[in-house]
């Protein structure tokens, strides 16, 4: 193979380093503020805001009639369900169902302070605070057309449900307060929730979400359990447990961390030419538009990633007061960067082909900034792989969920996986509906 054609080859890094300069450049041309991104970002130094960080966020529209995103060239895209409530997550169920988590963040106490306060009615008026619906709803496509014509409540009562996971007969959802098992067979449209086992508690609270995936060969499930606070302001106890993702083991019940320092991890997914578990983390807030941006991450075991004493390895965040030096010595920095506060939530391995003429890569559902002077995300994106790496830039698959001036959102999306007979779905939880992403 030449030079030219080789990716790995000397000249195509130089080519990728000098290409990244110039879109970097194009950038600021048009007045945009440089984009942290890649395995080597340029993270601006920390601009500490203080007690009133940047408030931005567009207020929730929804889908017109007939209106739809934008998909990239040589792709189509349809709503595959709508009518939902908030739909975060999706599992595919070995028949073609489709499990759609269903649920809310939930204001809980008294506002603190005069920027908790306005957080929360910016959350509400962009309808990211509210009532939960707590429940998971089935979809089904029983004749294959791409379009969801029955829905089912599965699950109802639960208690902000998110992750799904399906192994053998039993059906594992990630509640806020921990994960429980229901017993499920093939085909049925509900699940007996009064015969649910409860296998682990989690503390409930801040990020609320509670991801599940499982190993492949179905003996442990791994979980992502965020942090209850930006940089641990109310407390290190009330963090015990938190930032981290959690292995259990469903032979023994054996439950422990297998990494921490993760402020917000949430999206889970193997990468299958490595084996390896990657994760996309929500980084902390109020050091700048780009700092320190949220990440996408191959995670070791026994790893730790920094939260809260420093980011992207060890830059220590000098808000945190307590100081500890030999966790930020060991403090890993993550694998690729993807811009700040992109609210990167959805994670999905896509082998080479899932999109036509696409290559393997993680899709990215990101749900949209709302801390920064100029919105970010809002964007199912794509970043290439090569080697079991990380190969470019991220690219659009389906964008326009943001209004031009950035006051509105027609949707923001989460949850990715693979669709049914081929492409992708995306949880769109302010739009209430599914797309489904195929060629065109």
């Amino acid at each position: 193979m030449s030079d030219q054609h080789n990716n790995n080859s000397p000249m195509a890094q130089v080519a990728a380093l000098v290409g990244g300069a110039a879109r970097q450049w194009r950038r600021l041309q048009h007045g945009e503020p440089a984009t942290a991104l890649g395995a080597t970002p340029q993270i601006p130094a920390a601009r500490p805001q203080g007690a009133m960080p940047t408030l931005k966020m567009p207020t929730a529209r929804g889908w017109a009639p007939g209106q739809l995103p934008t998909a990239a060239a040589g792709l189509k895209v349809n709503a595959f369900a709508s009518g939902l409530k908030h739909p975060r997550w999706l599992q595919v169920l070995p028949n073609g169902d489709v499990a759609v988590a269903e649920a809310l963040q939930q204001a809980s106490g008294e506002p603190r302070t005069l920027f908790d306060r306005a957080m929360r009615a910016t959350l509400r008026r962009a309808a990211a605070l509210g009532d939960s619906p707590n429940r998971i709803t089935l979809l089904r496509d029983a004749d294959g057309d791409g379009v969801a014509e029955q829905q089912h409540v599965f699950a109802q009562g639960l208690r902000q449900p998110f992750g799904m996971a399906l192994l053998g007969e039993r059906f594992y959802v990630g509640h806020t307060d921990g994960v429980v098992a229901y017993p499920y067979q093939s085909g049925s449209t509900r699940l007996d929730t009064a015969a649910g086992e409860r296998l682990t508690t989690y503390k409930p609270g801040g990020h609320w979400t509670r991801s599940l995936l499982p190993s492949p060969d179905g003996r442990y499930l791994y979980v992502g359990v965020g942090s209850l606070s930006n940089i641990a302001e109310h407390g290190f106890e009330a963090e015990e447990g938190r930032a981290c993702i959690w292995q259990l083991d469903l032979q023994t019940g054996e439950h422990r961390i297998y990494a921490a320092g993760l402020r917000n991890p949430v999206g889970l997914a193997w990468a299958p030419p490595t084996g390896a578990l990657w994760t996309v983390v929500n980084e902390r807030d109020g050091l700048g538009d780009e700092t320190p941006p949220d990440y996408l991450t191959a995670v070791q075991e026994g790893g730790f990633y920094g939260w809260p004493y420093s980011y992207w390895g060890g830059t220590v965040d000098e808000r945190v007061p307590q100081r500890e030096p030999a966790l930020v010595a060991r403090a890993l920095a993550p694998s690729y960067a993807l811009g700040g506060h992109t609210a990167c939530l959805g994670l999905c391995w896509c082998p080479a082909g899932t999109l036509p003429g696409w290559p393997e890569g993680m899709a990215i559902g990101q749900h949209g900034s709302w801390n920064r002077s100029t919105l970010r995300g809002y964007k199912l994106v794509f970043v290439p792989f090569e080697n079991g790496q990380p190969a470019g830039e991220p690219r659009d698959v389906l964008s326009g969920f943001l209004s031009p001036d950035e006051s509105e959102s027609w949707g923001r999306p989460v949850g990715v996986v693979l669709a049914p007979g081929g492409g992708l779905l995306l949880a769109d939880d302010v739009g209430d509906v599914v797309w489904r992403v195929t060629g065109a």
